[in-house]
């Protein structure tokens, strides 16, 4: 895995599914991440989003209580062009302009290669991802070459902090 693309990407918009989680429960086995996306493919969640601004699936991490240690808010859903209809049981989230680290995943089984991008992300230093972590919005993008979860191939954009 190459070290990240930096770039900016201006506000969007988000429509889905939340819970708070943080990573020691995901890492204990009473994390929700993996119950989430179980009931977004099950239920199809996504397509009763509206006005979606494309077909990619987002999973954003956002609402940090500190940092890679503190309880954050995980959502799944898409990003929309407006807010104006949320559907019962979805929450919106706008999420500011912002410089982002992408990290791009090898390819292979979606439950194997988006853990092993997250370990890359936490053993990165600020100066090889081209600043410091933000923790207000990070999410991945779950697009075409992410159709086939056995052979997924998975973007994760990290927020960094302005200046830094």
């Amino acid at each position: 895995m190459k070290n990240p693309k930096l770039t900016n990407h201006s506000e969007f918009f988000f429509i889905g599914i939340s819970a708070s989680t943080s990573n020691a429960k995901e890492m204990s086995g009473e994390g929700i991440i993996a119950d989430q996306w179980e009931r977004v493919m099950a239920g199809g969640i996504i397509e009763q989003i509206p006005n979606r601004a494309d077909a990619n699936i987002l999973a954003m991490y956002t609402d940090y209580e500190s940092d890679t240690n503190g309880e954050y808010t995980f959502l799944i859903g898409a990003k929309v062009t407006s807010t104006d209809s949320i559907p019962e049981g979805m929450i919106a989230k706008q999420v500011p302009s912002a410089k982002y680290a992408i990290f791009t995943s090898e390819q292979g089984p979606v439950w194997k290669v988006v853990p092993e991008t997250w370990q890359k992300i936490w053993s990165t230093s600020a100066s090889e991802m081209g600043g410091e972590r933000a923790f207000l919005a990070d999410f991945e993008i779950y697009d075409e070459r992410a159709a086939d979860p056995q052979s997924a191939v998975v973007e994760v954009w990290v927020g960094i902090k302005p200046g830094t």
